[in-house]
C-alpha cells in the first residue's frame, strides 16, 4: 500500500454518476491490532502480512515495541511484520511506570488494559481527548477482581488509567484493589468464575478473553445482561484458536479457558477489512458495479454480512471465497432492523436513506453513542444538513431521505459541509452522498485512524 496523498482541509467531491471497477481491501483494523498482541504474548515468532497501516495500529506497534517487543518490517512490503512473541505476560518492572500513547484505538487501549494488568509491572494509558470520553469501567472493575491494581486518573470509569500488574504486585507482596459492581470473581475448586457486564462493548469481553489462558487457573467468563456485538467475539475467538487457544463460547452467555500458553501459527494473512468493504459496496448498491477483494463467504468478521442487507434492499450481489461484487439495485428499498451485531457496517445504510423508496430505520445501535463521537447524534445532525427527516433516540436513527425538502436543496444547487468530528466512519460514510450531488468534507483526513487512502481508492472507481 502506498503513503495516502495529503488532504485539504476541506474536501469537495464533485457529484458522482456511478461507481465502477474493483477495490483491494486494506487490512482489517480489528484483526490487526489483537493478531499484533497475541503474536507479542505467544512463544515463537510469527510473520503477519496485510496488516493495517493507520493511526489505530501505530499505536499498537509503539507501545508493543516500548514494552520489549522486537518488531521487523519487510522493507519491501509496509503490510508485513516480523513479531518476535516474549512467551507470556509483559515483564517490564526494571525500567518504572512506562507511559503508553494509544491515541483513540479502542482496539489498543482495552487489549493492552486487559494484558498489562497481568504483568510484571506499572503502566501509565493515555490517549487523545476523546478516548477520555469512551468508558472502560466495565474491563476495570474484572481485572482489579483479578488482582491487578488500576488507578483512573482523570473521571472514574474512563481513561487515563495507572496500571500496575499482577506480577509487580505479587513480587512486592501488595494485593489489587477489587471492583464496584461492574465485575465480580470467585474462585472454586481451583477454577475462576469472572462476570462482566456485556451491555456496554464486547472489546470488553474480548480483552479478557485473549489475556484469559495466561491466569494460572481455569477462567470461566460469565456475560451479566445482553452481549453487544456478538460478532466481534466470535472473532476474537477465531482468532485465539489460530493461537492456539481453545475458547468453549457456551452461546455467548459463558466462555471457558484453561491455562494455555500462546503459540505463535508462524503466519497469518490479516483479511481485507469488511467494514471498509461496505462504503464501496453500499456506493455500487446505489449506483454502479464493484467488486471488492480480501474479505469475502469465509470471513470471520461480522461486517461481512453487510452484502446480505444490501441484497434484501434490492442490491444484485454475488461473493466467492475471497471477494464480494454488488451491482446497482432496479430499486433501492429502505430497511427497519435491529443492527446491535454490525454496528460499524451500520453506519453506512444511513446516507443511503437518499436514495431509498422508504426510510432507513436502524435499532438497537446504542453503543454509537460511546464510539469515537456520539454517531447517533453525529448522524443526525449530518443528514438533517440534506433536508432529510431525521428522528433520534437512546438507542435508535430513522432518517427519510426522500423529502420535499432535500429536493428542494438540491434543485437550489446548495453544497453541504458535513462535519466529521474527528470519526473516519463520519468521513467515508458521508462521502455516499456524493452519489446524489456535490458535497464538501470536513477534515477527509481522519480516515488515517483506519483507512489512510479511503478517497484515492474512491476516486480509482468513480465515473463523472
Amino acid at each position: 500500500m502506498t503513503a495516502a496523498a495529503a488532504l485539504p482541509a476541506t474536501l469537495t467531491l464533485e457529484k458522482i454518476t456511478a461507481l465502477s471497477g474493483a477495490v483491494q481491501l486494506v487490512g482489517s483494523k480489528s484483526l490487526t491490532n489483537r493478531a499484533l498482541l497475541l503474536s507479542a504474548l505467544a512463544q515463537g515468532t510469527t510473520t503477519l502480512r496485510n496488516i493495517l497501516r493507520s493511526d489505530d495500529s501505530k499505536v499498537m506497534l509503539a507501545a508493543l515495541r516500548a514494552l520489549g517487543v522486537t518488531i521487523t518490517e519487510d522493507a519491501s512490503d509496509p503490510t508485513t511484520v516480523i513479531v518476535e512473541g516474549i512467551g507470556g505476560p509483559f515483564a517490564t518492572a526494571d525500567q518504572g511506570e512506562l507511559e503508553l500513547f494509544l491515541g483513540n484505538a479502542g482496539t489498543a487501549m482495552r487489549p493492552l488494559c486487559a494484558a498489562l494488568a497481568l504483568s510484571n509491572g506499572t503502566y501509565r494509558l493515555v490517549g487523545e481527548p476523546r478516548m477520555y470520553e469512551r468508558p472502560i469501567g466495565v474491563l476495570v472493575d474484572a481485572l482489579r477482581a483479578l488482582g491487578a491494581k488500576i488507578d483512573y486518573l482523570g473521571t472514574e470509569g474512563y481513561p487515563p488509567l495507572r496500571i500496575t500488574g499482577i506480577g509487580a504486585l505479587s513480587a512486592t507482596g501488595v494485593t489489587g484493589t477489587t471492583g464496584a459492581g461492574a465485575a465480580t470473581s470467585s474462585v472454586s475448586s481451583g477454577s475462576l468464575t469472572l462476570q462482566v457486564a456485556g451491555n456496554t462493548s464486547s472489546q470488553f469481553i474480548s480483552a479478557l478473553l485473549m489475556v484469559g489462558s495466561l491466569l494460572p487457573q481455569p477462567m470461566r467468563l460469565e456475560v451479566v445482561g445482553e452481549l453487544i456485538s456478538k460478532p466481534y467475539v466470535h472473532l476474537t475467538c477465531e482468532l485465539l484458536q489460530r493461537f492456539g487457544i481453545e475458547v468453549v463460547n457456551h452461546d455467548f452467555k459463558y466462555f471457558d479457558l484453561k491455562p494455555t500458553a500462546i503459540k505463535s501459527p508462524g503466519f497469518y494473512l490479516v483479511e481485507g477489512d469488511a467494514s471498509g468493504a461496505t462504503y464501496f459496496l453500499a456506493g455500487a448498491a446505489i449506483a454502479g458495479d464493484v467488486t471488492v477483494y480480501g474479505v469475502g463467504a469465509n470471513s470471520i468478521q461480522g461486517d461481512a454480512k453487510f452484502i446480505e442487507l444490501l441484497e434484501r434492499m434490492g442490491a444484485v450481489t454475488e461473493i466467492g471465497s475471497d471477494y464480494m461484487r454488488v451491482k446497482q439495485a432496479p430499486q433501492l428499498h429502505g430497511l427497519d432492523s435491529d443492527l446491535n451485531d454490525m454496528p460499524d457496517a451500520a453506519m453506512t445504510l444511513v446516507p443511503m436513506a437518499l436514495f431509498t423508496d422508504s426510510p432507513v430505520i436502524l435499532r438497537n445501535i446504542e453503543s454509537w453513542r460511546v464510539k469515537e463521537t456520539d454517531r447517533i447524534e453525529a448522524m443526525a445532525t449530518e443528514m438533517r444538513k440534506l433536508g432529510c427527516e431525521v428522528e433520534v433516540g437512546r438507542d435508535f436513527i430513522a432518517v427519510n431521505g426522500n423529502t420535499a425538502e432535500c429536493r428542494a436543496r438540491k434543485e437550489r444547487g446548495e453544497v453541504p459541509v458535513f462535519d466529521t468530528y474527528n470519526d473516519h466512519r463520519m468521513a467515508m460514510c458521508m462521502s455516499l452522498c456524493a452519489l446524489d450531488r456535490t458535497v464538501a468534507i470536513n477534515d477527509p483526513a481522519c480516515c488515517k485512524k483506519t483507512f489512510p487512502d479511503y478517497f484515492e481508492r474512491l476516486a480509482q472507481i468513480t465515473v463523472r
